[in-house]
């Protein structure tokens, strides 16, 4: 039987390629024995497609999947024919899509609840005692004022930062990593672009950042979308006019 159809269907290709990838390390590693650098290989393979499959928000059976593994690694004639693979291959477009379908859903409604709950802060947030408010919607306030130089729209600069959303959760920070981090000045979201261009060297800014001045109604994997986002931001160097990286 021809099992490269399997190939034309999205959702399942990356489980050939964890299948391909087992056949380098052949053999069954024991759940708890991840001593030897060809049990941690496997196991490592294992998480990735664990993972795969959860984004996918498929609902796997978790025997049937190691089955089907483990007969195409052991060369088994597999349990399934021509034609009852072409019906599987259709079934999985159609539940591919419905998650699909229902994940954009549910983003675009949480989108929608977070706009409203974006603009009561913003009304708040603008209302408070040392925070400024630019022509665009940015806002910001001074927790320190360095007096080194101001960088332009494509300076690179040197930053220690930190995000939040407006409950709290924060989604990066390089204080985290110990280290800052250098950019060019016009790869960032709008909101950064603007505040940085108000900021001198030695200067550190709390920016509120309405969702149009960041990652909008869509987002990104860490934010939702039409989210306030909240930044601690320490300007410690204006470098050179070759911009390097962008954050995401």
């Amino acid at each position: 039987m021809k099992t490269s159809r399997i190939n034309t269907v999205a959702g399942m290709a990356f489980l050939l390629f964890a299948a391909a990838g087992l056949l380098i390390v052949q053999g069954t590693a024991a759940a708890a024995d991840l001593e030897t650098e060809h049990n941690r290989i496997s196991y490592a393979i294992g998480m990735q497609l664990g993972t795969m499959l959860k984004q996918s928000q498929l609902d796997v059976n978790l025997p049937s999947l190691m089955e089907g593994i483990g007969d195409m690694l052991e060369g088994k004639e597999p349990a399934l024919n021509e034609e009852q693979l072409q019906e599987v291959e259709a079934a999985l477009q159609r539940k591919m899509q419905e998650a699909h379908e229902a994940t954009a859903k549910q983003m675009e409604a949480e989108a929608a609840e977070n706009l409203g709950k974006s603009k009561e802060y913003l009304a708040e947030a603008e209302k408070k005692e040392g925070v400024n408010k630019t022509e665009s919607g940015l806002l910001y306030s001074v927790d320190k004022q360095g007096e080194g130089k101001k960088p332009t729209a494509t300076s690179k600069v040197r930053v220690h930062y930190r995000g939040t959303l407006i409950d709290g959760t924060e989604f990066d920070s390089s204080y985290k990593r110990g280290e800052p981090v250098t950019f060019g000045v016009n790869q960032v979201i709008p909101g950064w672009t603007e505040a940085l261009q108000l900021m001198n060297e030695g200067s550190k800014y709390t920016l509120i950042i309405p969702p149009d001045l960041a990652y909008g109604p869509q987002g990104n994997q860490r934010i939702p979308g039409n989210s306030v986002l909240l930044f601690e931001v320490e300007l410690l160097e204006v470098l050179s006019d070759t911009p390097e990286i962008q954050i995401q």
